[in-house]
């Protein structure tokens, strides 16, 4: 991407003028897309992103910027105008660059998708939309989306560090819409992986596109959601929402250390049920929100958040963790070169129970199931939220019975951990974009099946 002495000089010259830190951030990125709308495809774009981000660090000051011109002039012009806003005498020398370390994703078994034929694609989106129309003549529409990305990423500073990361992304997501009569219900499904395009031969988007297409004809005939405080068995991968939302955003140090946090000056202290034990893990293989270093050069790692009740730490970046006197636990990350690194999840979760799904189902007399969640909104500061449930049904006499439409789960992330009585084995973790300060990135969230003892649940109708 760029050489060693020329990283060497950009740190140097972005440091002439004073400075305690300064760090080079390369990326080149290449993504291809494809959507197919009324069974045929409506749009294919691809492109490709190249630039750097210099970050120069000065006592608690952060200075960034940023350009797509990564030849050796550019990119001293580049630490120029950092250097720009200094008047220091204040020296600091660059350290040898380590020799260059470098990961990637890719395997023996990885298929590059930029060597797959784009209509090898389209072949695959066109068998996808077949495969959901023939659940039922009620399938209306089906909107598929494939998209491959491969990024690469250089990162040096002045400490040091050297290294370099590939990562390869493939998605493949699926919304199907099921109407009779005035009614319309739909059905949703994701695929993403770290991972070429082998993903989808372990993960076929046509049996996706079934699930999916059953899920939007089955709430057809739902009937309109109880409304009240009850049992909630939340469904594996579902419940990662609710925790990423409502409780991880609170695990990043940037809210603990600005005090906007409910779990603020808590480490030590039970902020949960004593089975509940949550990781924040980017070492997961093939997984959405999982890379081999973060957008500051640390290896990934995995971070216990909480465990067995007990708040173990928090997700830190460099710069907070310096600031707070801890260790950086890889979770700087970032959207591009046109970003600075800031405290983010990777694939958080609540980990694996012992006990059997269906014997979490029988235990419930009457109750709410909670299949898959939609849309919502979540005060950070608190953790209060509301989520929509796009597909629920009703638990009696200890089974999953009728499905009802036009819930919500309103509740409190930190209270709700507190109120978990029962969890699974069947850990997933779900594929996800998150969003903050402006920036998005993929992440996973997850959770096995587990029951809330009591949780309101909005609708229409009376209590169960």
């Amino acid at each position: 991407m760029i050489s060693d002495s020329t990283t060497k000089k950009v740190l140097a010259r972005a440091l002439r003028s004073g400075g305690d830190f300064a760090e080079i951030y390369v990326e080149d990125r290449s993504s291809n897309s494809l959507r197919l709308e009324d069974s045929k495809i409506e749009r294919a774009s691809s492109g490709r992103e190249v630039g750097a981000g210099i970050r120069l660090r000065v006592e608690e000051r952060t200075f960034y910027a940023y350009t797509n011109d990564l030849t050796e002039k550019g990119l001293l012009t580049t630490a120029d105008t950092l250097r720009a806003v200094l008047d220091s005498s204040s020296l600091t020398k660059i350290l040898n660059l380590k020799a260059r370390e470098a990961r990637s994703c890719r395997g023996q078994d990885t298929i590059m998708p930029q060597e797959v034929p784009q209509e090898d694609k389209v072949a695959l989106l066109k068998k996808t939309d077949q495969a959901a129309r023939q659940v039922s003549h009620e399938v209306i529409q089906v909107i598929a989306w494939y998209s491959d990305e491969i990024q690469k990423v250089l990162i040096a500073n002045s400490r040091g560090l050297l290294v370099e990361d590939e990562r390869i992304r493939t998605r493949f997501i699926i919304y199907v819409i099921a109407r009779r009569k005035e009614i319309i219900q739909t059905g949703y499904k994701p695929l993403a992986y770290l991972q070429g395009y082998e993903a989808l031969d372990q993960h076929p988007p046509q049996e996706a596109a079934i699930t999916a297409a059953r899920a939007a004809v089955t709430m057809l005939d739902a009937i309109a959601a109880p409304s009240g405080r009850m049992p909630v068995v939340i469904a594996k991968g579902s419940g990662g929402t609710i925790f990423h939302e409502a409780c991880g955003h609170g695990l990043e140090a940037d809210h603990i250390y600005k005090n906007a946090s409910v779990y603020a000056g808590k480490r030590g202290q039970r902020v949960a049920s004593e089975i509940v034990t949550a990781m924040d893990d980017s070492t997961l293989k093939n997984s959405w929100g999982s890379f081999g270093f973060d957008d500051e050069g640390n290896p990934a790692q995995s971070t216990l958040l909480i465990e067995q009740g007990i708040l173990r730490n928090y997700l830190y970046d460099d710069y907070w963790a310096e600031r707070m006197g801890e260790r950086a636990t890889g979770n700087g990350r970032r959207q591009s070169y046109q970003h600075l690194p800031i405290p983010r999840m990777t694939n958080t979760y609540i980990c694996n129970g012992q006990i059997e799904p269906a014997d979490i189902i029988k235990a419930t007399e009457k109750g709410f199931y909670a299949h898959t969640l939609s849309g919502g909104q979540v005060d950070p500061a608190t953790g209060d939220f509301v989520f929509g449930v796009s597909e629920g049904y009703l638990i009696e006499r200890g089974e999953i019975s009728t499905p009802v439409r036009g819930a919500t789960l309103i509740g409190n992330g930190p209270r709700i951990l507190f109120e978990i009585d029962m969890i699974g084995n069947d850990l997933e973790i779900s594929p996800g974009t998150c969003g903050k300060e402006g920036q998005g990135i993929p992440d996973g969230s997850g959770c096995p099946t587990l029951r809330v003892r009591e949780l309101t649940v909005g609708g229409t109708q009376g209590g169960i």
